[in-house]
């Protein structure tokens, strides 16, 4: 796992943003590159660590990239069992993986589970436009905000909808990657 934070003075609670590094690398003679599964969750989680640095939060910001997603969750597990601060100081944790194109806009599992953060979210974006749609999934044990959401820290993970959205696919190249809502 790799850990930064963006640390405030006037405030004791956490936003947290990660994301997962790690992906299928290689089955028999089978090459799964990763580029959307999931080095574009990882460089979304960098760009908000550079643009949080260059714009002061009202929270300290704490970024993590986790290892062995793919294998069980393994680094996230690994880090609610061994946190490097307390976890109750979360306000939120947003969990980002498949960070395509994004043109059907995103889904947030969890956000049935923390429905007033999931409202929130969903009314900026009906405000200000930025998604075509913000879609609302339950619980589910399919990435690295699970063990979080499992001690009751507010936790979502997001997916981008459309473009063609790889999957553990040998087709997921940097190259197929469409990042036309990137910025959004």
């Amino acid at each position: 796992n790799v850990i930064g934070m963006r640390k405030v003075k006037r405030s004791d609670s956490f936003i947290v943003f990660t994301a997962h590094f790690d992906h299928l690398g290689m089955q028999g003679d089978a090459i799964f590159p990763g580029a959307s599964d999931n080095a574009s969750g990882t460089s979304m989680v960098l760009y908000l660590a550079e643009y949080f640095v260059r714009h002061k939060p009202r929270h300290n910001m704490i970024f993590i990239l986790f290892s062995g997603e793919e294998a069980g969750l393994l680094g996230s597990e690994y880090f609610v069992q061994h946190p490097l601060f307390d976890l109750q100081r979360i306000s939120m944790l947003v969990n980002i993986d498949i960070m395509g194109s994004a043109e059907n806009g995103i889904t947030v599992v969890n956000g049935e589970r923390f429905r007033n953060q999931f409202d929130r979210l969903k009314k900026i974006n009906d405000t200000k436009q930025y998604l075509p749609e913000v879609r609302i999934r339950g619980k589910a044990k399919n990435s690295d905000h699970y063990h979080f959401g499992e001690r009751g820290i507010p936790s979502f993970f997001i997916y981008s909808m459309g473009g063609k959205g790889f999957y553990h696919d040998v087709f997921d190249t940097a190259d197929q990657v469409d990042l036309n809502n990137y910025e959004q």
